[in-house]
């Protein structure tokens, strides 16, 4: 029989590999949003993404016949929809309004110490103190930026993007436990089911008030966040996470700002400035150092 390719590699390594799959498809998230919003009302790109995938998950729950949820997995997948269904969606549309999508990718940087924080509060993960140094600091040179960027005090949008990564974190969190039950693509497709009644109204509000009429490049940076940010990049995220751990798996975020800063200077034409590619080589190297931290998984 022939030996997967995977099956020399630690769990800890595939799980890396998942990681990056996820990450690379959530790089283009804030150029596409900042694209969309530019039309588009930011709650009709931020719950109408998730709305359009909400459809794609029911028709693939549908034709694969997946059992329903228990009451006490419907309890965790609340958890899930909160953060990463409606709340990162919706924060992170506000924030695009006014935020260029290359100062959101730094900020967001502070991704994988709110990751750690809530893997160790919620999963088995028992990072070193080594591992929480390099996160902490790696955070405090992100949020460093986020002042020097505007011009000495944090921006609401700046806000915005922090309330949007804790609350994706614990969607990630929470996320990683239910993966290890249900699967990966089965959890971001149930948690997209349960937050449709708390989004139905208020997107039907915003089309009603707004209207839809936008242009072929926001319409498209909408199809890419509906589709990919909010659907298939969970596909490969959860299933990292839970097989490699949410502390050690979620550093690979680190690596976002550098894809998302690529691709909003090639998508939107966007300027980077040296002090915002500084910052993200400085936030690199201090994750490399973290790597090296051990993280124990308490089983």
């Amino acid at each position: 029989m022939a030996r997967s390719p995977f099956s020399a590699l630690d769990k800890e390594t595939i799980g890396l590999v998942y990681g990056f799959l996820g990450v690379l498809c959530f790089s283009l998230t804030l150029p596409a949003t900042r694209a969309a919003v530019a039309d588009l009302d930011p709650v009709i790109v931020g719950l109408g993404r998730s709305m359009v995938a909400a459809m794609l998950a029911a028709i693939l729950l549908r034709i694969s016949d997946q059992k329903t949820p228990s009451r006490r997995q419907i309890k965790s997948l609340i958890v899930v929809a909160l953060g990463v269904v409606i709340g990162f969606p919706i924060l992170s549309a506000w924030a695009m309004v006014n935020l260029p999508a290359s100062h959101g990718a730094i900020v967001l940087g502070i991704a994988p110490l709110a990751t750690a924080i809530s893997g160790t509060l919620r999963t088995g993960d028992r990072p070193s103190i080594g591992f929480w140094l390099a996160s902490i600091l790696g955070s405090a040179t992100v949020v460093s930026f986020a002042v020097y960027s505007g011009a000495g005090h944090l921006q609401i949008g700046d806000l915005a993007l922090l309330g949007a990564m804790i609350a994706a974190s614990f969607g990630y969190a929470e996320g990683a436990l239910l993966a290890q039950v249900m699967g990966g693509w089965q959890v971001i497709s149930w948690g997209l089911i349960v937050a449709v009644p708390m989004m139905i109204l208020p997107v039907i509000a915003a089309v009603w008030q707004h209207g839809l009429v936008a242009s072929p490049t926001a319409w498209l940076g909408f199809g890419y966040i509906a589709v990919f940010s909010q659907f298939l990049a969970f596909f490969a995220w959860y299933k990292g996470l839970a097989i490699g751990g949410v502390a050690r798996v979620g550093q690979v975020q680190l690596l976002q700002p550098f894809l998302t800063i690529a691709a909003s200077a090639l998508l939107l034409g966007e300027s980077i400035s040296p002090v915002a590619i500084g910052t993200a080589i400085v936030v690199l190297m201090i994750v490399i150092l973290g790597k090296k931290a051990a993280v124990k998984r308490v089983k």
